[in-house]
């Protein structure tokens, strides 16, 4: 699904990890609100959304959220 999202129009980029316990979390960033509206209603991904509940998921959940300001800090070297 992370190829569908990457050729969405507006796709900014993605970062991923996982947790303790195992569980995978990945960020997905759009330009704005339009974009993130057309990947949700992509025939693509709604495709995808099925096959991963039918196959793979036995739950998820999906958080949408804005970033007004991101700082980041790196020890130069």
């Amino acid at each position: 699904m992370l190829e569908l999202a990457e050729k969405q129009p507006g796709y900014l980029g993605r970062e991923s990890s996982r947790t303790a316990d195992g569980r995978d979390v990945t960020l997905v960033y759009y330009a704005d609100e339009q974009s993130l509206k057309a990947w949700r209603d992509s025939p693509d991904h709604r495709h995808a959304q099925r096959l991963g509940r039918e196959r793979w998921y036995a739950s998820y959940e999906v958080r949408i959220a804005r970033v007004e300001r991101s700082y980041r800090f790196e020890t130069p070297g």
